[in-house]
């Protein structure tokens, strides 16, 4: 199927690579379906990008390489809702604000999207603590992203 983007024109892709969000995202309950482009070869950065609004594109990223200690409990009925059965299937990404540059850009660790890689199904997770918020700094210096791309 052919796929409008915004960052990366016309994609043709595949039914599997289609990333399926039941209720939507908060603030998009009608967008559903999106893809996972990566930004280049060695970047720790994707799109999440909707299939149905070409307007409607999120930068994310693996929160990890970023904030090793980042860490979070996935409820049972998220579990349930995702159909996860081990935890080798959970993919999490968080969303990015760009900034003028990666030095002024931040990270969402409050709400991560929590994707099921086998079904492809996704849900974003909203934490009920303190100890993450919507505006983290980028941690990673750029020498460690190319080592570790």
């Amino acid at each position: 199927m052919k796929v409008h983007t915004r960052y990366h024109g016309d994609l043709e892709i595949s039914d599997n690579e289609v990333i399926y969000f039941k209720n939507g995202i908060p603030g998009f309950p009608d967008e559903t379906k999106y893809i996972l482009i990566p930004l280049g070869e060695n970047s720790p950065f994707s799109v999440l990008q909707s299939i149905e609004l070409i307007e409607l594109a999120f930068v994310v990223t693996d929160p990890f390489p970023f904030y090793k200690d980042y860490e979070f409990e996935v409820p049972d009925y998220m579990i349930n809702q995702l159909d996860i059965k081990n935890k080798e299937e959970v993919r999490v990404y968080c969303i990015v604000t760009l900034g003028d540059s990666l030095d002024t850009s931040t990270v969402n660790l409050q709400a991560p999207l929590v994707l099921n890689s086998k079904n492809n199904n996704g849900k974003q997770f909203v934490l009920n603590t303190d100890k993450y918020h919507t505006k983290h700094v980028l941690k990673m210096n750029k020498k460690e992203m190319v080592q570790e791309g």
